[in-house]
């Protein structure tokens, strides 16, 4: 069974749509990838900080699903990071109103020794210097290392960025942060540029509208699969980016072709995340749901064509 280690947030987030709001609900970029990863045969261990108001039943929850939380620092007398956020009508922009740091300011991530030796690591997004910590602290060169990162960390820590971009494999960004990273409005322009950096594979994320898999000159672009309804686009990146890691680290495989299934993979199990507020879908979704809709993507994608 192959191991995947993931680097991110377990939080508490609120959340306000068009469809309702929230209180406080179990969320984190290390929460969703380590639910959507859990989908697959795969050994995971989650590195992360949370304060003493954590419930018990949300590590449970971690648990239950083979992912292993001993990298996971409980602070006691500390608060676990919190965010709020707002969405608009589109579901495409929302405003942040609170993100409380609290244990995270402080964080200093600790591998856990049997995890130091892990096939694939998930670096979600968090400052560059905390990604940057755990690829030292790793025994040996993992097949695969895969980054997550956003604008908030290009605004601010731009150099620390670039110098772990230069350290990873696979980088998975959207689209206005490829474009604020390269400076080119051109994503086939941006991935050359992000590729110069470091990175084989550069995955470009566009919402409601796929995502582009980019390895030299070669191009893959898997569809977003059309919903009915989307209450909560919190997590769907993170989602993306736990099945896209998971399913790699389950079939050890890191060739560009079986990257594309991964990039199916991940979309699909986003596709699910939206569908309710917060954790709530990825924790009952089954695998007849996943494999029904997976022959749905396929259905959106194939076709036979007659070249002359």
């Amino acid at each position: 069974m192959g191991k995947l280690l993931i680097v991110g947030t377990l939080a508490f987030d609120a959340i306000e749509s068009p469809f309702g709001k929230t209180d406080k609900i179990l969320g984190g970029a290390a929460t969703f990838i380590g639910l959507a990863a859990s989908k697959f045969d795969v050994s995971s261990a989650i590195v992360s900080v949370v304060g003493d108001d954590f419930p018990q039943e949300y590590l449970d929850l971690l648990t239950e699903r083979n992912i292993d939380i001993s990298g996971v620092e409980i602070v006691q007398g500390g608060k676990t990071f919190y965010w709020k956020g707002k969405y608009h009508n589109d579901l495409n922009s929302r405003d942040t109103l609170v993100t409380e740091l609290n244990t995270l300011a402080d964080f200093k991530p600790v591998v856990p020794e049997n995890f130091k030796d892990a096939d694939v690591v998930m670096l979600g997004n968090l400052h560059p210097s905390i990604q940057m910590s755990v690829i030292n602290q790793m025994n040996m060169r993992p097949k695969l290392i895969v980054l997550d990162t956003m604008n908030f960390w290009m605004d601010n820590s731009l150099e620390e960025l670039k110098e772990v971009i230069t350290k990873i494999d696979v980088i998975t960004i959207n689209d206005e942060e490829a474009r604020q990273l390269t400076n080119e409005y051109s994503l086939v322009k941006a991935a050359e540029r992000i590729h110069a950096m470091g990175p084989k594979y550069v995955v470009i994320k566009k919402g409601e509208h796929g995502a582009l898999l980019f390895h030299k000159h070669n191009i893959f672009f898997a569809p977003a699969l059309p919903l009915e309804e989307v209450f909560d686009p919190t997590g769907a990146g993170d989602t993306f980016a736990g099945g896209f890691a998971g399913y790699l680290t389950a079939t050890e495989n890191t060739s560009f072709e079986n990257l594309k299934n991964a990039v199916i993979q991940g979309s699909n199990l986003a596709s699910f995340c939206v569908e309710k507020f917060g954790t709530e879908r990825m924790q009952n979704l089954t695998k007849t749901e996943i494999s029904k809709r997976l022959r749905q993507f396929a259905a959106l994608t194939q076709f036979n064509i007659e070249l002359e």
